[in-house]
């Protein structure tokens, strides 16, 4: 996460401190502190659900795998509305109290899970859950624009490093209940999950709402300065997202480049078990190689996506990466289990090494690409495409990609690579930093 007042002159030692430093003295103060606490605790729980929530629902509530995957399916599709909703939301009403309603939605939909044992009385609260999990990730979105400013990027790399920290010390305890392996260890995990809504609303209870008064406007060397939202002129307004192609342009594109996810979650461990001769303890390390870099690298990958072009030019990186990393996936089935193995790591590194970029840039373009005045809405949108990716990243992967066999990698890598060079144009053109004579005129205003 990324929180900042300003540059002037103390943005030297800004650039300084490491992790630990900035997380007790993030840009945003005793609010972006909290919050990012609260983010941490949030995700810890997330980590509890995601490692116990497949055996819970098969051991406990005694669904079949059909189910599980027709539930899960549906509640990934009700999540897609979570993130318009809580933009349209935060136009109207504080953030803060909006963010508290997410994590006690949650906990009462959690709560139900421990009761309800048919599918069909699952169903709409599993989908529930996911849309208020959906909606309080925009929320937070939307909490640390305003309260970062021109410092969004860093307050968005020390929320990506506490929330991948509260993700792993929640799978990590997961790890002692699903050892158990009893009807009450599942129980309890779930509870954990349900508590930690609990201290987060908490914790978000105990900040202040953040002001959205000001105009973040981009300059060429990333800073920002807040102006009036009028200056005499009446302004052009584009109050629906829904209506501006441009940014719908944005929003769509954006879906494969959050492709990064599915491949690590999902096609990775796939592919090796399936289609390689590598071993299979390999599985795990390809999630600690993505915790452990994402929580050391990420503030300083932060540091070069700051700004329009800057931005826009990790977008490009972006499909590089992805591009590179399909290749290592493809060649993975042509040796023996020692180069298998090593093809997958390298994939796994180079993946990662995408959602750095992809986790900085697309969060910064979706704030540098919308107008002030519907900010919040605009926002919501954008929030679509995390989601919409995580429903039709899955089967695009297993029932297309690795159906057609190495070719397919292939033929994926490239075509993120093409879309991420139209999503670069795009954003030039819309920013207004074609040229580096004409970059530091880039605004905010929507074409």
């Amino acid at each position: 996460m990324r929180r900042g007042e300003g540059r002037g002159k103390g943005s030297g030692r800004e650039r300084g401190p490491g992790l630990l430093a900035q997380l007790r003295n993030p840009p945003g103060g005793r609010n972006a502190r909290i919050m990012l606490l609260a983010l941490a605790v949030d995700r810890t729980g997330s980590g509890l659900w995601a490692a116990s929530s497949v055996l819970y629902l098969t051991f406990v509530t005694q669904l079949s795998a059909q189910q599980i995957g027709v539930l899960l399916g549906a509640a990934g599709v009700a999540g897609i509305a979570g993130s318009p909703l809580a933009g349209r939301l935060a136009g109207r009403f504080p953030v803060r109290g909006l963010l508290i309603g997410c994590h006690l939605l949650r906990l009462v939909t959690l709560g139900l899970v421990l009761v309800c044992t048919g599918f069909d009385a699952l169903l709409p609260v599993v989908a529930v859950t996911y849309l208020g999990d959906r909606a309080a990730k925009t929320l937070e979105m939307l909490f640390a624009t305003r309260a970062a400013g021109e410092r969004r990027a860093a307050y968005q790399a020390l929320s990506r490093s506490a929330a991948n920290a509260g993700y792993g010390v929640g799978a990590g305890l997961a790890a002692i209940g699903l050892a158990a392996g009893t009807t009450g260890a599942y129980r309890v995990l779930i509870l954990g999950n349900a508590l930690s809504f609990v201290v987060a609303a908490v914790l978000v209870w105990r900040t202040g709402e953040p002001a959205g008064s000001a105009v973040e406007v981009a300059r060429s060397g990333g800073a920002a300065h807040a102006a009036p939202v009028s200056d005499g002129r009446a302004p052009v307004r584009r109050s629906s997202p829904w209506r501006d192609r441009g940014y719908l342009k944005f929003a769509l594109l954006d879906i494969p480049m959050n492709l990064d996810d599915s491949v690590l979650a999902v096609g990775l461990p796939l592919w090796l078990v399936n289609r390689t001769s590598a071993p299979h303890a390999l599985v795990p390390a390809f999630l600690v190689i993505n915790t452990v870099l994402v929580v050391v690298l990420q503030l300083s990958v932060s540091k070069r996506a700051e700004g329009p072009r800057r931005a826009t030019r990790a977008v490009l990186l972006y499909g590089v990466l992805m591009f590179v990393c399909c290749g290592f996936l493809a060649v993975a089935t042509r040796g023996g289990a020692w180069v298998a193995g090593a093809a997958l790591l390298a994939a796994a590194l180079l993946v990662t090494l995408a959602e750095l970029m992809r986790s900085v840039s697309s969060w910064e373009l979706a704030v540098l690409l919308a107008p002030q005045d519907a900010r919040a809405a605009y926002l919501g949108v954008a929030g679509m495409s995390q989601s919409i990716q995580k429903s039709a990243g899955p089967p695009l992967l297993t029932g297309v990609v690795m159906a057609a066999g190495p070719v397919g990698w292939l033929v994926l890598g490239t075509a993120v690579a093409g879309l991420a060079v139209v999503q670069r144009r795009a954003c030039v053109r819309r920013l207004g930093i074609g040229s580096p004579r004409s970059e530091g005129a880039a605004t905010l205003s929507v074409r």
